[in-house]
């Protein structure tokens, strides 16, 4: 009999993936990985809980251990605190202090699900890792899940390919709709669990959690274009590629965009709408999962269609986008498809091609 590590959440997706694994003949073990400070933080302002009160807590390991019992599963709640900090929040601070823009979910899935949690399978002698994703495998193609509205193949573009092989998705063929379906003719306490929106680590707002983490000063907002300050920024990592509001712009200057982040001279480039618009990208931390034909579909923000690009080259890896793209920001993920087929990713660098000639703001000169 197989035997298949269930990383469980306290979510009803997580909850199905153990559930059909089971019915499947798998022997089962359900596991939770522990991020949440032995202490929760004092609550922010106002009253509002932080992160740590409100996801990935212990509420819902009770409720992941509540669905091991029904399944009559073993269950195990397993310390991840310090990888989590090492490879997720330092890296996610580290980056924002650089005027990028980080993916930390990415990140998770490549150094801490895929990652820890399958050598600790391999240390359990289990044979699998199964996730609540909404992902396909067939072989060792990784494909989009089965639910458009749904579908995280984005997420898992770092995951290494010797990985794929061990790694189950009982989810993916299934719409949301069904996967609670299951759930509630299961009598499963999570079927009507909502879903949490925000990143585990921070209770909804990035800008409350950077503020609280990075040394921030107020400076000034140049136009791009002409060197015009045209206002004052609160802190330049506090800011992204393609931001509009909360610029605080002096009125002639409503309609600016941020197209440029410059956190050791502690400047913040805004522009117009079109200085957003890029032909390609320049990537980095690149993963592939199968070679890359010359032609590519390529998204580089989740809820986003992908555009086709043509593979300019490998080392660097550069694009070149059929369509302009809007905020190709540093840090994000950029993630490579043939049709259904997810074929790896990369880290952004940066934008190329800048449709207002604004390759990097930062090399400006004004006279």
């Amino acid at each position: 009999m197989k035997r298949v590590l269930v990383a469980m959440s306290g979510g009803v997706d997580s909850s199905v993936a153990a559930l059909l694994l089971k019915r499947a003949g798998y022997e089962v073990v359900g596991a939770m990985m522990r991020f949440w400070p032995d202490l929760p933080p004092p609550s922010l302002e106002g009253g509002k809980p932080r992160a740590w009160e409100s996801c990935c807590t212990p509420d819902a390991a009770y409720e992941a251990r509540r669905v091991a019992e029904l399944l009559d599963i073993p269950f195990y709640l397993l310390d991840y605190r310090e990888v989590f900090e090492e490879e997720i929040i330092a890296p996610f601070l580290r980056d924002y202090a650089q005027g990028r823009t980080p993916n930390p979910c990415a990140r998770c899935n490549t150094f801490v699900k895929f990652g820890a949690l399958l050598k600790q399978a391999r240390r359990l002698g289990l044979d699998y890792v199964a996730t609540g994703h909404y992902v396909r495998r067939e072989g060792l193609a990784l494909l989009r899940g089965l639910d458009p509205h749904k579908d995280q193949t984005y997420f898992l573009w770092g995951t290494p390919k010797e990985a794929i092989p061990h790694l189950l998705f009982p989810v993916g063929g299934l719409t949301k709709p069904e996967v609670r379906k299951l759930a509630e003719e299961a009598g499963l306490p999570t079927a009507r669990k909502p879903e949490s929106q925000n990143l585990c680590f921070v209770a909804g707002d990035v800008r409350g959690f950077l503020r609280e983490r990075l040394p921030l000063r107020p400076g000034p907002l140049v136009d791009a274009l002409t060197g015009e300050v045209v206002g004052e920024h609160q802190g330049a990592s506090l800011y992204t590629l393609g931001q509009r509001k909360g610029l605080g712009l002096r009125k002639t200057h409503l309609e600016r965009y941020v197209v440029g982040i410059d956190p050791e001279a502690n400047v913040v480039y805004v522009g117009p709408k079109e200085a957003c618009y890029w032909g390609g990208l320049e990537g980095e931390e690149v993963n592939l999962l199968a070679e890359l034909p010359e032609e590519v579909e390529v998204q580089v923000r989740y809820r986003t269609p992908p555009v086709k690009a043509k593979v300019e080259s490998l080392k660097p890896l550069r694009l070149r986008f059929q369509s302009p793209v809007f905020a190709v920001t540093p840090g994000q993920s950029a993630v490579f498809y043939q049709g259904e087929r997810l074929l790896g990713g990369a880290v952004i660098r940066r934008g190329l091609y800048n449709l207002a000639g604004l390759e990097d703001p930062r090399a400006l000169t004004f006279s």
